[in-house]
């Protein structure tokens, strides 16, 4: 019988271009075409994340290839998942992705999940559904116990412990949603979650009167940021896969993998704050968000948070006015560095610091170094901001040690020599903070052309010796010129031959 089936509950994988969620009526032999697309989605997210060994084991398993680096094995396993996935192989997948699961939750497996009562959950609610906003009068709920295809949905638990990174970029305004984890309600791979809020008339104002980025964004947004559930230290942003986001039933545009500049690296995906704030009610009405992720073992936290964004120059001139060290600590520092220290068998009487940014290779013009680096060396901080606001990694390009935009500052003392010195690139500290213009090996051997010669004092009458330096490049290249030109005579004068000793004794 050619039945007839509701399609609202597709996998996302199968529906992803749809604009409007809508229920259509559909043969039931489509929902088998859906089913399928969820499964060759998810074997590719578990394909992704295996390791060398389990692509190995994999593709050993259906008589392929299973030497090579790890993009090559990646490659080959997607090609089997695109092109030869059998109920087998998928099954295979399946139970390596599962045992390597096993083996990384092992560590917790004494660890607890937490459990709420259904009677209790009244309760939860009377405390955590609704939060106070800028507006004293008006409160809006976070979490929402609305219905999603038909079927109710439990709550999602707060964890207000649960603390993001501060984005530098990003200047948070208000919290429209504390960090709530994401509950799967069944064994599905596949999980939705929806929430609800509302804005004040405040916050709707802040976003119609904020300037243009560029066309079409606005710099006060509405953000959705999502990250591991640890309360051990602050979180990056993380997506979790098959990562899904739809704001009042439109899809939001959500950043994609990119392949790694490393040979054998994996491909990455840029974590950074959704914006949502194309898709939102600007007035008092509902906003509704769902969430479709890939529940593969990890716990996900979501928050949503209402924010302004920053330009590179907006940060480059609060770096001026709050990172700024005098040029008096910058010299203590280098005091510090060129300290002797007497546990120490070898000392350490000058270094030398290049005036050459080590990011672009052009000539500093604000030279910059975080707080907790050891080195003296400094990067330009107008092209490190620039390059992080493109692809934010906060990495120190001399060290390859974290340096986010709060520990940065600004040498003075290296900006007071680049303007001081303008005709050499490298410069030389000394143990007491001074500095002297390293010159190179053609600005030296331009400046002296002849050999330098010392008068000495006469003793006792004695005329006194001319004493010549030896060590200049210039006397040395003479030398070497002569012993040339002595060589070229030699080849030019036929040889003599020399008469041979045996022959010689011999004719005797």
């Amino acid at each position: 019988m050619g039945g007839w089936v509701r399609a609202s509950n597709w996998p996302v994988a199968a529906s992803r271009e749809c604009h409007v969620e809508q229920r259509l009526a559909v043969p039931a032999s489509g929902m088998v075409v859906a089913k399928m697309a969820a499964e060759l989605v998810e074997a590719k997210n578990m394909v992704m994340s295996f390791r060398v060994s389990d692509l190995q084991m994999l593709l050993g398993f259906v008589g392929r290839n299973k030497s090579g680096l790890k993009h090559e094995l990646i490659t080959r396993a997607l090609q089997l998942v695109q092109f030869d996935c059998s109920p087998e192989v998928f099954k295979k997948i399946k139970e390596l992705y599962e045992a390597r699961c096993i083996k990384k939750n092992s560590a917790h497996s004494h660890q607890s999940l937490d459990n709420f009562a259904i009677n209790s959950s009244a309760d939860q609610y009377s405390r955590i559904s609704r939060r106070a906003v800028s507006a004293p009068s008006i409160n809006y709920p976070v979490i929402c116990g609305k219905y999603l295809n038909d079927l109710g949905q439990l709550p999602s638990k707060v964890k207000p412990e649960v603390q993001l990174i501060e984005l530098p970029f990003f200047n948070t305004l208000d919290d429209l949603l504390k960090p709530t984890e994401l509950v799967p309600q069944n064994n599905e791979k596949l999980q939705e979650s929806p929430c609800t809020f509302v804005l004040t008339p405040r916050q709707v104002e802040l976003i119609r009167n904020s300037r243009e980025l560029q066309p079409g964004v606005k710099s006060v947004q509405v953000v959705l940021r999502i990250c591991y559930t640890d309360t051990s230290c602050p979180q990056e942003d993380q997506y979790p896969p098959n990562i899904t986001v739809k704001v009042n039933q439109n899809y939001c545009s959500v950043p994609g993998y990119y392949p790694s500049n490393k040979p054998g690296g994996e491909p990455k995906r840029p974590c950074r704050p959704i914006n949502l704030t194309d898709l939102i009610f600007l007035s008092s009405a509902t906003n509704h968000i769902t969430i479709t992720w890939g529940n593969y073992g990890k716990s996900y936290s979501v928050g949503l948070f209402l924010v302004q964004q920053l330009t590179s120059a907006e940060l480059l001139q609060s770096l001026k006015n709050i990172g700024f060290k005098p040029p008096e600590l910058c010299r203590a520092f280098v005091k510090e560095k060129l300290r002797l220290d007497p546990d120490s068998e070898i000392a350490t009487t000058r270094i030398r610091v290049s005036l050459i940014c080590p990011l672009v290779k052009m000539r500093l013009s604000m030279p910059c170094r975080a707080q907790t680096c050891a080195h003296l060396q400094c990067f330009d901080g107008v092209f490190y901001i620039q390059m992080n606001e493109k692809k934010p990694t906060w990495t120190c390009p001399v060290c390859d040690k974290p340096a986010p935009f709060d520990q940065l500052i600004i040498d003075g003392l290296l900006s007071k020599i680049l303007s001081e010195c303008e005709d050499t690139n490298e410069i030389e500290y000394m143990v007491d903070g001074s500095w002297y213009p390293v010159r190179t090996d053609s600005e030296k051997s331009c400046s002296s052309q002849f050999p330098i010669l010392t008068q000495g004092n006469s003793e006792n009458g004695k005329p006194s010796t001319d004493v010549v330096d030896l060590t200049l490049d210039c006397s040395s290249s003479e030398e070497e010129n002569e012993e040339e030109e002595e060589d070229d005579d030699i080849e030019d004068t036929p040889q003599t031959k020399r008469p041979c000793r045996r022959l010689s004794k011999v004719a005797e």
